[in-house]
């Protein structure tokens, strides 16, 4: 399949490859193809202009006492040389645009702000293969007394055969849950409208591109379909799925609609797919023509729930969809399924089906859960390092509540001889993609983390988790989801798990008291100054 179309920063792209590196195919139901996280620069074609360029910035974790311990995952994530918060970096913003910021300001005691955008990019980054989910589809369809169809095989789909090749050389085996129902009702004919709710790795991105796919007429030569994604980054990901499994299919042809992809007034896009954010998509519609609205077949909405959390994006994505025409196919699909979500959606897509596939309970039924009573930050230290003494921990996580504290612990860690690894929010979602990955391959024995950046992060050898800090929302009151998530990956697949919670204070110990009722689950006081007691919660 060729290339990208237009220029960013004044560099030809109509023939830019998108060299963005898959991981190894799985040989299960199939993957969502994850980039490879140690190559960060090439997920984004470069947007310098022409006039100016920035030397990269010395490394402030250099400067770090425990730098030497942590120079291979340094070299893992070799762009961690952007992260010196003193300078001036320049980055592109939401849409892909190249601004300034200054960093000057300190962050470190700051608490991590949510970015799902950047979440979801993680999840993608990390993610080898398709989620393990045991839960029932469940299917709401538009017309209740037609038949409701799903397909155990891509061969039952009767798709092209340059298509089905495309999918084969993915790694796709069989379809994963949410293909085996939203597939069937995507190339339906009539085509069918959809609303989709499934978490990033069920294979939902691999299913829209495959519909888009299916629908192009590669003869005509202008935008049949139209994919909109949150972010730039988000939309090179999906980009790379289409780049894929359109490998056979060298007629179809794909264009960025994203800021800084520059094109000429008055020019037509010859190419049959345009992925892009909302903003620029409807420039291109409305104000420069570079698209024609009335031709488009498939419109894609993906990651609403990320949409609608980024300023403008829910507004310009209506008035995208309202230009239109009428017997053009909707498809939405968002991980979460809030009621700002599904009034969003309800606008975007009329008469749809839905189909909702639900995250994967936790548990904290096979998890055994300590406290432990300090009374200052270097107690705590203590107390972990008292258990790290006793027990023999294959892997684990340590959660804080700000930056500042999981760099001061990683450090200290480091000093006691552990290989720690440590993920902020400081570092560039492709950096944090490689220390996950260098933690999952077992190089490092301790993630140091706080909570924002571990989201979605599945490793199975963690066997003990430690809230080194508890989870509190804004206004210091117990966070029980984050609580749940946090500790319920050590109980994953049936295995048993250890759960210790740092008490450092009254507040913090009526903290740990309101989680206990919420979840109806003693917490059991352990004291870690006694060796029998603690080999006795390992066993």
């Amino acid at each position: 399949m060729a290339g990208a179309a237009g220029r960013v920063g004044g560099r030809a792209l109509r023939r830019f490859p998108i060299a963005l590196p898959v991981g190894d195919p799985c040989s299960g139901a199939g993957a969502e193809p994850a980039a490879n996280p140690r190559s960060p620069r090439s997920l984004v074609p470069s947007l310098e202009s022409a006039s100016t360029s920035v030397p990269p910035a010395p490394g402030i974790m250099a400067t770090d006492s425990w730098a030497l311990a942590v120079d291979e995952q340094e070299a893992a994530a070799e762009s961690l040389s952007n992260l010196h918060l003193k300078e001036e970096k320049i980055k592109p913003d939401a849409n892909g645009a190249v601004v300034k910021t200054n960093a000057n300001a300190e962050t470190t005691d700051e608490e991590e702000k949510e970015d799902r955008a950047a979440q979801s990019l993680l999840n993608k980054l990390i993610r080898s293969n398709l989620v393990d989910n045991t839960n029932q589809v469940e299917v709401l369809q538009r017309d209740p007394n037609s038949p409701l169809y799903s397909v155990k095989s891509f061969e039952e789909l009767r798709l092209k055969p340059q298509l089905l090749q495309g999918v084969y050389a993915m790694g796709f085996n069989r379809p994963s849950k949410i293909q085996e129902n939203a597939l069937p009702l995507m190339l339906a004919e009539p085509p069918q409208n959809l609303i989709a709710q499934s978490q990033s790795g069920t294979g939902k991105t691999a299913a829209f591109v495959l519909a888009m796919l299916s629908q192009v007429e590669p003869a005509n030569k202008y935008p049949q379909c139209l994919c909109l994604s949150p972010t730039y980054e988000l939309a090179l990901q999906t980009g790379k799925v289409i780049e894929q499994m359109g490998k056979f299919y060298p007629e179809l042809k794909l264009a960025y609609a994203v800021r800084g992809n520059k094109l000429e007034r008055g020019q037509k896009i010859s190419e049959q797919i345009v992925i892009g954010t909302p903003g620029t998509v409807l420039d291109w519609c409305s104000k420069l023509k570079f698209i024609d609205p009335k031709k488009i077949k498939v419109f894609v909405l993906d990651e609403a729930d990320v949409m609608i959390a980024t300023q403008g994006h829910q507004d310009q994505s209506i008035r995208i969809q309202r230009m239109l025409p009428r017997n053009c196919q909707m498809l939405l699909f968002s991980a979460t399924f809030e009621d700002s979500v599904w009034k969003f959606a309800q606008k975007v897509v009329p008469d749809p089906n839905v189909i909702k596939l639900k995250r994967e309970e936790e548990t904290l039924d096979t998890i055994k859960q300590y406290y432990v009573l300090c009374s200052s930050r270097d107690e705590k230290f203590q107390a972990l390092c008292n258990l790290y003494g006793a027990i023999t921990i294959a892997q684990a996580m340590i959660f804080c509540h700000t930056r500042k504290t999981a760099s001061w612990l990683a450090a200290e860690l480091s000093k006691e001889g552990h290989q720690v690894a440590l993920l902020s929010g400081e570092m560039m979602v492709e950096q944090r993609a490689a220390v996950i990955e260098r933690f999952r391959e077992g190089k490092e024995k301790v993630l140091v983390t706080t909570n924002v950046c571990a989201r979605g992060i599945d490793v199975e050898q963690v066997s003990v988790v430690i809230n080194f800090d508890l989870p509190v929302d804004k206004d210091g009151n117990p966070d029980n989801e984050t609580y749940l998530h946090r500790i319920g990956r050590t109980g994953r697949f049936g295995k048993r798990g250890l759960a210790v919670n740092m008490v450092d204070s009254k507040h913090s110990m009526n903290i740990l008291n309101r989680i206990q009722e919420h979840f109806n689950k003693k917490i059991e006081r352990l004291d870690t100054d006694d060796l029998d007691e603690i080999e006795k919660i390992a066993n």
